[in-house]
């Protein structure tokens, strides 16, 4: 069987020839033939589902990295930081490192099981799109604690749950190994569990219920297909080693009856050409059994030109205030990982979700603290700080979750809040764990009230800011803060006629006129809006500036107007042209008369200076009279 085996690796195509799999490099497109993709339709009845799974450190978030298409999961971002002459107020307490120059992907360390959640984006390799899942490492002891009496209430237990409802809503198993290690007891656990949940998809389940989300659907077992992928195998020379141990223990992986491994290598993209035979094979099957058209680009353009664009929502805040039970509540479902140890979340988790028939994509954060208590020996809090603030430029709307048994605003939630505005983002803050209040006489009211007092003291802008009063963990006043951040996100998006703002500016004019710069009377000529998402105003004046003080009271009288509450309104000042189009150019006739003694003089200089000869004199002729 050895033998066998190595004669199926004359190139990075044999695994697959092997498996009976015509080999053929996928359709590759070009930029002309496809537009850029801002909204890519992720929905699971169509699309293919492909899950990583494996051991802990097999390269599982790096592969994910690879495969995840950074043109459909971006979105814009503001880019503040970087314009020029932008003047910039402190980043307060918020500071990270930047170890590593990172796109918005899933973290990774070489620190064995640094995901815990389960991550979705859209994947794509050649010209196939699909939905791609990480997942956290699978090893026996996390497996022996999730089926135990403590998996309801582990960390342990929650991860391996995530990890199991990836595996039961996907298509395609992807299982990694790191291939120099070989076969070790955690994939011989997982092997043995792919196995219970390929013939019987509930087997794995930690609950005595078997309800399943309605927005999860989940793909018959008889048509999930498991590949294994032996990682981190650079070049060839591992086939021509002489010990063979590598051979060995890919000859022992073929014996777990899931097919023979593909080798490869997923941080320098090796192998990607098998995984995308068997993407675009395993697509084309799926589509086919649904009855739509094999080529997907034939349907998805039309879904792509009626789809409306998400709700970009990022949950902020300090650790262990609340956000990920906040995501779970609104969601419906144990989602993402919670509980009561601070610092649970890492990873940003996207999640596609429906509200009222309005797409949102919600974004759970992970914990910010102060820099100085953070472990400067660990890059893995500073990258998820990184990947926080990321999420937060991206998004339309941030909510900033506090810790209502606090009873007021932390320095740190307001160097936050400080991040958000200055980025250009609408904030809304949630006020959770309102029952932990026992405080009779202290009622919602009262720390709403109180924290907007708060807001407004540090940052004038921000005052009237919306704040929802909540218990996430017993869903109390959960309802109301989706309407409250629609309305938000309408106020940040909202396009004011140019009429209507010069006639505001009139009546601020008339109550209040500007002062005076340099002896001269300031005059605003009038005012349009260049752009929304945040909103920004160009003021039309005759100078440059004006004071700070007189567009504090600009902004005041703005906010009040237009209900521009919870966000920063930018007004630019330009100074228009001048009056007259030829001041500052020389007048062709500077003398004092027609043939006056000063006015020959300068031309006469004019000339001596111009030529370094002297001006003739012109004679006139002499008229006689005959006599």
């Amino acid at each position: 069987m050895l033998r066998s085996f190595v004669a199926a690796f004359p190139g990075r195509h044999g695994s697959l020839a092997a498996r009976g799999v015509a080999v053929s490099r996928p359709h590759l497109i070009t930029n002309a033939q496809h537009p850029r993709r801002r909204c890519i339709s992720t929905n699971a009845n169509s699309d293919l589902v492909v899950s990583i799974l494996g051991p802990p450190n097999a390269g599982k978030s790096t592969l994910f990295n690879r495969l995840m298409d950074k043109e459909a999961n971006r979105a814009y971002k503001l880019g503040s930081e970087k314009r020029k002459g932008a003047k910039m107020r402190s980043t307060g307490r918020i500071g990270y490192r930047s170890p590593s120059k990172r796109s918005g992907g899933a973290i990774v360390t070489p620190v064995a099981g640094t995901t815990r959640d389960r991550r979705e984006c859209v994947g794509r390799i050649g010209g196939t799109y699909f939905r791609l899942i990480d997942t956290a490492g699978v090893d026996g002891e996390k497996i022996d604690v999730a089926f135990g009496k403590r998996g309801r209430t582990s960390m342990e237990g929650a991860m391996i749950r995530q990890t199991l409802e990836a595996a039961r809503a996907s298509d395609l198993i992807l299982l990694m190994f790191d291939a120099r290690v070989g076969v070790t007891s955690d994939l011989e656990e997982t092997i043995r569990w792919l196995r219970k949940i390929k013939h019987n998809p509930n087997s794995g389940s930690t609950s005595d219920e078997d309800e399943e989300p309605e927005n999860e659907v989940h793909s018959p077992d008889e048509h999930r297909e498991i590949v294994i992928l032996a990682n981190k195998l650079e070049g060839d020379r591992w086939a021509s080693r002489e010990d063979g141990r590598v051979l060995d223990n890919l000859a022992e992986v073929a014996r777990a009856g899931f097919g023979e491994p593909i080798p490869i290598s997923s941080e320098h993209g090796e192998g990607m050409v098998d995984i995308a035979v068997v993407i675009e094979r395993l697509t084309r099957e799926k589509r086919r059994r649904m009855g739509l058209p094999e080529d997907p680009d034939e349907d998805r353009s039309k879904d792509n030109n009626n789809q409306m664009k998400p709700l970009q929502l990022a949950i902020l805040g300090r650790q262990n205030v609340g956000k990920s039970t906040l995501v779970n509540a609104l969601l419906g479902e144990e989602r993402v990982i919670s509980g009561e140890t601070p610092g649970l979340t890492r990873d940003s988790i996207s999640v596609p979700w429906l509200w009222k028939k309005r797409p949102v994509q919600i974004v759970d954060t992970a914990g910010i603290r102060r820099g100085v208590k953070r472990e400067r020996s660990n890059e893995i809090e500073d990258l998820a700080v990184l990947d926080a603030m990321r999420a937060m430029k991206l998004a339309d709307v941030a909510v900033l979750v506090l810790d209502a048994q606090a009873r007021y605003i932390q320095r740190q939630e307001l160097a936050i809040a400080d991040s958000v505005v200055r980025e250009g983002r609408a904030l809304v803050v949630a006020a959770n764990k309102m029952d932990l209040i026992v405080d009779a006489e202290y009622t919602k009211s009262d720390f709403r009230d109180a924290v907007q007092e708060q807001i407004e003291i540090r940052f004038p802008m921000l005052r009237k800011t919306p704040v929802v009063a909540m218990s996430s963990l017993h869903g109390d006043g959960v309802y109301k803060l989706m309407p409250v951040v629609f309305k938000a996100r309408e106020r940040w998006a909202r396009v004011i006629p140019t009429g209507m703002l010069n006639r505001w500016l009139v009546e601020v004019l008339d109550e209040h006129s500007p002062p005076m710069q340099d002896g001269r009377p300031t005059k605003i000529k009038y005012i349009l809006q260049t752009k929304g998402r945040p909103p920004t105003f160009l003021l039309f004046c005759n100078v440059g500036e004006l004071p700070v003080n007189y567009l504090r009271y600009m902004t005041r009288s703005f906010q009040d107007s237009f209900d521009m509450f919870g966000m920063e309104v930018r007004l630019v000042v330009k100074k228009s042209a001048a009056e007259n189009p030829y001041d500052g150019q020389s007048r062709r006739n500077t003398t004092t008369g027609i043939g006056g003694r000063q006015g020959r003089k300068k031309r006469a200089v004019a000339t001596l200076k111009k030529t370094g000869k002297p001006l003739r004199k012109k004679h006139k002729a002499r008229h006689y009279k005959k006599r």
